[in-house]
């Protein structure tokens, strides 16, 4: 491996140069005046990740030193952090919907129908829209107004939240459910047409999949916690064995993959690979509020009831110990108020530790149980910008104690942040932009007493520290990322390093 010197990045008021040696920082010391490009100071600090789990022991430059002939970076003064992560992501259908019919901007059913039409490439043999948001529509999705708009060919549209599709009577029946009264499939029947429209040629999916690496890394993503439903480490490993190289992966296990992960000896944080290992293991105990299926202490206004409990908690404690014999630590999805307490009972019953994905709606005596709990809260904060509306409307009343990115830090609960690509970019700014700003689309902030500082939003964002003996995972940065807030969502990113290699670089040498 490559040994490389980056000369002259900006931590918090001063200069620095870091060592790299085999993959690891082997020393962190002040720029000489000598070589320093620039003298100009920063807010800037130094910030490391909420948690100290998997950091490296500590080293000097008297342990290690960088061998002569190692490579130079000039960072010319940008500001330098750790790599980020993302921590919640379905990889293999954010690749894919990157090459859908984008609904995002759809107002009504009718709206929706007519973009698909308008858009559809003709000839194809499937036509795939996505990110519809129905939830504030004035009509309803139904498989005739599709019918009307692609007499013969078959039509799948996919909800922004996932939790449902929208079919024609074609598609239907290429999927094996004709004679649907609407065509609007929820969440197990929905989640079993995405499974079939991700099941294509494998060699072109990974293209995607090598694309949509490539791009994450120009965002300064180091790392993903990959969700995707399916037994993914699969395809991870028939990727990293051809190449893929862009990012760390932790590939996550479902119910129906319990069986084989035993057989195999898989647990949590089991390396099978220089980029790969093992994630966690994932329940979907409700749906989404898009969907109206999130389970909820109160009922949702109209006739949607108190919302879906899919997995109900006998069930989920018997998940939860088979899945802890074997080592594989739950990733626990809940998102309505009801889930979150039933799934935190089980969890703290068992002793699970582990993480509550989303954590959406909660009771405010719920959220030391967290940390109480030594359970962490996957949050994504880019859902609280998209759902705001959605929000107001089906959890009136309740909307003071959603997403607490605040109220959960405060308590002391272990955070981290993610996009849940492709239900939100995967790109950590946006993450982080919704956390500190609580508003997007200059529209005034929604809830601000649950905002962070972009210091707490970044070091739940990272695995590692620019810090000698932790990984060289680290981004350059053209802007300081502590700077002004408006920026955070655009922060342009100068370099990438997973391992001291760049992955994304618009430096003169990209030293690939």
């Amino acid at each position: 491996m490559t040994d490389l010197t980056i000369r002259n990045a900006r931590i918090g008021d001063g200069l620095v140069d870091v060592e790299v040696r085999e993959g690891v920082i082997a020393a962190v010391s002040p720029s000489s005046p000598s070589s320093s490009s620039s003298s100009s100071s920063s807010s800037s600090v130094h910030f490391a990740p909420s948690s100290p789990a998997g950091r490296g022991r500590n080293r000097t430059l008297a342990d290690e030193a960088v061998g002569e002939g190692a490579a130079e970076v000039d960072a010319e003064g940008r500001w330098l952090i750790p790599g980020l992560w993302d921590e919640h992501v379905h990889f293999d259908h954010w690749a894919s919907s990157r090459r859908r019919i984008d609904l995002s901007a759809a107002a009504s059913a009718a709206e929706a129908a007519a973009i698909v039409a308008a858009r559809a490439e003709q000839g194809a043999d499937l036509v795939v829209g996505r990110a519809f948001r129905d939830a504030l529509w004035p009509d309803t999705p139904d498989r005739a107004l599709l019918d009307r708009a692609f007499p013969g060919r078959p039509v799948v549209l996919v909800s922004a939240d996932l939790h449902c599709v929208w079919l024609n009577t074609p598609a239907l029946a290429r999927f094996g459910v004709a004679g649907h009264p609407t065509g609007l499939l929820r969440e197990d029947a929905g989640f079993a047409i995405l499974r079939a429209l991700d099941d294509g040629d494998p060699a072109e999916r990974d293209a995607w999949a090598l694309q949509a690496g490539r791009a994450a890394a120009a965002r300064g993503v180091v790392g993903i916690h990959d969700l995707e439903m399916g037994f993914s480490l699969d395809g991870w490993r028939r990727r990293m064995a051809a190449g893929f190289d862009a990012l760390r992966v932790e590939g996550g296990v479902y119910a129906d993959g319990l069986d084989r992960a035993a057989a195999e000896g898989l647990r949590t944080g089991l390396e099978i690979g220089p980029l790969l290992s093992v994630g966690r293991f994932k329940v979907i105990t409700d749906g989404s509020l898009g969907t109206r299926t999130a389970y909820c202490v109160d009922p949702y206004p109209g006739t949607h009831g108190h919302g879906l409990l899919a997995v109900p908690p006998e069930d989920l404690r018997e998940l939860l110990r088979r899945a802890g014999a074997i080592g594989l630590e739950p990733a626990v999805h809940a998102i309505g108020d009801e889930a979150n307490r039933l799934a935190l009972d089980v969890m703290t019953e068992l002793r699970t530790g582990g993480r509550i994905e989303h954590a959406q709606l909660l009771r405010l005596e719920d959220v030391p149980r967290f940390a109480a709990g030594g359970i962490a809260a996957s949050i994504q904060p880019e859902h609280a910008m998209d759902d705001r509306d959605i929000a107001d409307r089906y959890w009136p009343g309740r909307t003071g104690r959603a997403y607490l990115f605040r109220a959960l830090l405060d308590a002391g609960v272990r955070v981290v942040l993610g996009s849940d690509a492709p239900v939100a970019p995967l790109d950590p700014w946006h993450a982080v932009a919704a956390a500190v700003e609580r508003r997007r689309d200059g529209r005034e902030p929604w809830h601000p007493e649950q905002a962070v500082s972009a210091v707490e939003a970044l070091a739940c964002s990272v695995r590692s520290a620019v810090a000698a003996g932790e990984r060289a995972d680290l981004v350059l940065l053209d802007a300081d990322p502590l700077g002004d807030p408006g920026r955070l969502r655009e922060m342009p990113v100068a370099a990438t390093f997973l391992g001291g290699r760049a992955t994304h670089s618009t430096l003169a040498d990209p030293l690939r």
